[in-house]
């Protein structure tokens, strides 16, 4: 058997070689007797190098559908407020992810309806659309006119995501083998998930969900089958169905898809008739709103997180702009309203009858293209009824203002200095016509903060945000005036001197190595007025005893003292005592935190902590770590804690009789004006020269704030402006729309502080009298560390000393009056030093 096969299988492969030989002869022989034979075959030759090339070229640098695994799509930033709510996202397109399973099946099916109905059953691409898709292009060809794209849903995710929206045929065959390649790598539900949170949509929203707000205010779980299905029909041509004049196209494109939805099983007829007879519904554009007191404290947090992540998507993943962080801010929204609304009202208390100081702005205005002019300044403000507009013409007594929304009317009681081009803001006084408003020309800052943990709780920077981005709470640099005196008093303290000690209220000249003197003034230009204690010069912020305080523990012991609570780095001029060098208000609230916190400092934040757009904590404000807190089981020793976070830049002692003394200012001195509010409150008043600011800062141990007035281009505000009387009232209108959440609990004494009654007036230790509610009282309680307390005196001795200390300061008076007159009489000798060096006071 085997040797009969042998033969059979050697006659099979003679036959098989015979007949291949006899195949390649003839095809040889018409090869050369046919030359049509041999045109078609270079020409299927050439056509076959050609199509190898392309689809080398083509595919060579083509993206790897393995991205769509790890796809991050950009994502807007959304920041939280200290309750957890939403209060500002940072966005320019509309973007919301959501998983498959969270879009409704009607919504699904009419854009499959729309788009792709048979994406459940294609490989990536639908060959007889394909086909109609190129009959419609080749149509089309020289027409100018784009013919329809015969995409599949896969491939649109192609384009959408990975190549482009270039019109060529060299995108359909990318997009083609993509498409496949996409198949391939992710399941039906991944590609639809993509497509329904990628695809534009117009309104700057990209994603079904985010055009579901954009066009209709709801999220997709509410929308209704016509709605639904006008969403489905805006891949084709968003800004064309998405307006409303075209609204008679939509309808038409939106039944189609109706019409589909019922064809495909997807709707029944009562259900598409029932839609059919729905309008569009659609909303008008609108842009997302939030709080517009907000708008400085979200700036801030801005600049944070651009410095911290950059901007834009190229700066990394988690950019502000494309990074989907989840930012929970220290912001208070209750806090911040309160805190705009009494800057603003200072502001314009301040500016009172002054009348139209200029324009916000001034342009060159186009008459026919005023209203491109006028958005592109972005310009707003949100106080009120008013608007911002743009002064369109003037002739003589009557105006046309425009805004950015196109409206115009007419303007009346026109300022003389009032011209065509210039931005004002107005308001409607009825019957179309508006009235011009004035914005103050002054401007200032507001801060508030909690000395527990340094979180910034509001934050104002001038009278609207939406007028410019300038945070004068953050980057206006300011003379502090008075409010630096009592880090100078704090040295003091720390340097053996109590609140008790004496100190000369004189004249104090100094020589700085010339033949003249330079001398220093009470505010108003006042002289000395006797002995007094520490705590009456902080009090009743005399300047002249503060610089003599200052001179006597060293100005180098002062600046260190100001240094290390953060108000800024100063020579050692005695000027720098009485606030001449510049900080700003979030330093100086910083500072003071510092003291209502017994000496302990927490860094100011604006941001608790950030996530990414997985939840995952990225960055925290508090990033301490507690050590064996996850332990399986008790060791037996002491619980674990965190370690303190703050830093101690001030003895609690120190801190506490400064904060005492501040007391008193509210009680009796410059900033008596909050002593009618009946809370425990401290803080301190200051006024540079000029007078060209004016500041309070001060508040409880569970609340500090600070305010300053004045010119952005320093300038005088006026011989009445004094920190008691223009900053302190912002101070207090804040605290009252806010009072619930002040504390009426007394300030708490750290340990080592000794609580002696003494005579307000000598500081001498008093027996048998205990201190009334009266803040005009003789004897008083008053702070000091132990062993620093005065010596025992009896009541004669405090009558006697007293009668001496009015003699001595008599005769100081008539020897002061005498210098003076000796010293005006060498002309040009001396000069005021206060002057000189920036006089403040």
């Amino acid at each position: 058997m085997a040797d009969s096969a042998a033969p059979e299988n050697e006659n099979l492969h003679y036959r098989i070689r015979r007949e291949a030989g006899g195949a390649w002869g003839r095809f040889r022989q018409s090869w050369r007797g046919k030359p049509w034979l041999r045109r078609l075959g270079y020409a299927a030759g050439v056509l076959l190098l050609i199509w190898l090339a392309v689809w080398l070229l083509i595919t060579r640098n083509l993206p790897s559908a393995d991205k769509l695994l790890t796809y991050q799509p950009p994502l807007p930033t959304i920041v939280r407020g200290i309750d957890g709510q939403i209060v500002y996202s940072y966005a320019r397109e509309r973007r919301v992810q959501l998983r498959f399973a969270d879009f409704p099946r009607p919504v699904i099916n009419a854009f499959l309806s729309a788009e792709d109905k048979t994406f459940w059953t294609h490989g990536g691409v639908d060959y007889t659309g394909l086909a109609g898709a190129v009959v419609d292009y080749v149509s089309k060809v020289g027409s100018g006119r784009r013919a329809k794209g015969g995409s599949t849903i896969t491939q649109q995710v192609a384009k959408n995501i990975l190549i482009g929206d270039e019109y060529s045929l060299g995108r359909k065959f990318k997009e083609m083998i993509l498409a496949r390649r996409i198949e391939a790598t992710l399941n039906k539900q991944q590609i639809l998930e993509l497509y329904l949170n990628e695809i534009p949509l117009g309104r700057q929203s990209f994603g079904v969900q985010a055009a579901a707000r954009a066009y209709f205010g709801k999220d997709v779980n509410d929308l209704k089958l016509h709605e639904a299905a006008f969403l489905a029909i805006l891949p084709k041509a968003p800004e064309r169905y998405g307006r409303a004049r075209n609204a008679g196209l939509a309808i038409e494109r939106r039944n189609y898809v109706l019409d589909q939805m019922q064809r495909n099983g997807w709707a029944t007829p009562a259900e598409v008739a029932e839609a059919k007879a729905q309008p569009l519904g659609i909303i008008p554009r609108r842009v997302d709103t939030y709080d517009p007191s907000v708008g400085y404290f979200m700036e801030e947090v801005r600049r944070q997180l651009i410095q911290r992540y950059g901007e834009k998507a190229e700066d990394g993943p988690n950019s502000v702009y494309a990074g989907g962080l989840w930012v929970r801010s220290s912001l208070d929204s209750e806090m911040q309203k309160a805190a705009q609304d009494a800057l603003r009202a200072g502001l314009l208390r301040y500016h009172g009858n002054m009348g139209f100081r200029g324009p916000i702005d001034h342009i060159d205005v186009d008459p026919d293209k005023w209203q491109a002019q006028l958005v592109t300044l972005n310009k707003s403000i949100s106080y009120q009824d008013w608007r911002v507009g743009l002064v369109i013409e003037r002739n003589g007594a009557s105006a046309r203002i425009g805004f950015p929304d196109g409206q115009t009317g007419q303007l009346v009681a026109l300022p003389d200095s009032l011209r065509a081009g210039d931005v004002i803001a107005a308001a409607p006084a009825g019957n179309g016509v508006f009235a011009v408003r004035i914005i103050p020309e002054v401007s200032g800052g507001m801060m508030i903060e909690s000395p527990f943990n340094g979180r910034i709780l509001a934050m104002q920077g001038g009278f609207d945000s939406g007028l410019a981005s300038f945070n004068r709470a953050t980057q206006a640099e300011r003379q502090p005036g008075s409010t630096i005196k009592p880090f100078v008093y704090a040295t003091a303290l720390d340097s053996g001197m109590t609140p008790a000690s004496m100190v000369l209220d004189g004249t104090f000249c100094v020589n700085q190595g010339t033949s003249s003197q330079k001398c220093f003034r009470n505010f108003g230009g006042g002289g000395g007025s006797g002995m007094h204690t520490m705590r009456w010069g902080l009090e009743q912020s005399r300047n002249l005893m503060t610089v003599r305080v200052a001179n006597d523990v060293g100005m180098n012991r002062v600046t260190g003292t100001i240094d290390r609570v953060g108000i800024g780095k100063y020579q050692n001029y005695l000027s720098f005592a009485l606030g001449a060098g510049e900080t700003t208000v979030a330093q100086m609230v910083n500072a003071y935190a510092a003291l209502a916190n017994n000496g302990v400092q927490y860094p100011s934040s604006l941001i608790d902590y950030i996530q990414d757009r997985n939840g995952k904590i990225i960055w925290r404000a508090d990033n301490r770590r507690c050590l064996n807190c996850n332990m399986a089981q008790w060791d037996g020793k002491p619980m674990p804690r965190f370690e303190p976070r703050g830093k101690q830049v001030l003895d609690p002692r120190t801190a506490y009789q400064v904060v005492h003394m501040l007391e008193g200012v509210v009680t009796r001195g410059t900033a008596v004006v909050l002593r009618d509010l009946g809370l425990p409150l401290f803080g301190k008043t200051g006024t540079t020269s000029g007078p060209t600011n004016v500041w309070f800062v001060g508040g409880s141990q569970r609340y500090v704030a600070g305010v300053y007035l004045g010119y952005d281009q320093p300038r005088s505000l006026g011989g009445y402006a004094q920190g008691g009387r223009i900053a302190a009232p912002i101070f207090k209108q804040f605290l009252q729309a806010t009072r619930e959440r002040w504390s009426r609990l007394p300030f708490v004494a750290p340990e080592g502080i000794r609580m002696v009654r003494i005579d307000r007036v000598t500081g001498k230790r008093v027996f048998g009298v205990t201190p009334g509610s009266d803040p005009r009282s003789g004897v008083i309680w008053e702070a000091f560390k132990p062993d620093t307390e005065p010596m025992r005196t009896t009541r004669a001795d405090l009558l006697a000393n007293q009668r001496e200390a009015l003699m001595a300061a008599i005769g100081r008076g008539r020897q002061a009056h005498r210098q003076a007159q000796e010293n005006a009489a060498r002309a040009g000798e001396a000069r005021d030093f206060a002057e000189e060096q920036g006089g403040v006071y």
